[in-house]
């Protein structure tokens, strides 16, 4: 389980096709001697297990499942990455109850200037959008982030100069793809709406 809260944004730095599946190596700030192998570590949104480590980096396996429901397939060396390690028991939670299990794939249509923020206005893919409401909370990147308003499949949102800063969030463009999650409660409320007699 993770929280939504970024602490680290780490670097693709190589991608290769395996027998099986894609491996990715990622560097980060990690102290890695800290890491086990099999550790879970959020990347962008989507949970993944370290299969190998170093001093500065580790390495995931991505399979092509994943790779289908998530804009993993998307990177490349260079990527930037929004990591976040698995909350422990007694951990704050600054943000919200984050499974790492990426609902959907969105479109960032626009993104302007507002105060010293930016705004966002994100197309959710049908039918995701019905799980999405105004003041409630949503994972984009990995990064929770509450959802200031919904019209039909498209929400906004405010990105503050810290997040803009700390996270992948300020290097989105306009058609850029982004990894989403949903409230685990809507999730939940929903799934016993549809069973509820």
């Amino acid at each position: 389980m993770f929280t939504g809260i970024v602490t680290d944004v780490g670097r693709v730095r190589s991608v290769r096709q395996t027998n099986r599946d894609r491996r990715y190596e990622v560097e980060t700030a990690y102290d890695t001697a800290t890491i086990d192998l099999g550790a879970s570590i959020s990347h962008a949104g989507c949970c993944l297990t370290v299969v190998e480590k170093g001093p500065g980096w580790f390495a995931v396996e991505v399979s092509e499942e994943t790779l289908s429901k998530t804009t993993l397939g998307d990177w490349g060396e260079g990527t930037r990455v929004n990591l976040e390690r698995a909350a422990k028991l007694g951990d704050e939670m600054g943000g919200h109850v984050v499974s790492g299990h990426v609902d959907g794939v969105g479109e960032v249509l626009s993104i302007e200037p507002e105060g010293g923020s930016h705004r966002y206005r994100i197309r959710a893919p049908r039918p995701l959008h019905r799980y999405i409401a105004a003041k409630g909370s949503i994972a984009v990147e990995g990064v929770s982030l509450t959802v200031n308003e919904v019209e039909d499949d498209v929400f906004g949102l405010n990105i503050i100069p810290h997040t803009w800063d700390v996270t992948s969030l300020g290097a989105l463009k306009p058609g850029s793809r982004v990894n989403l999650e949903i409230d685990m409660l809507a999730r939940y409320l929903a799934r016993w709406q549809e069973t509820a007699s």
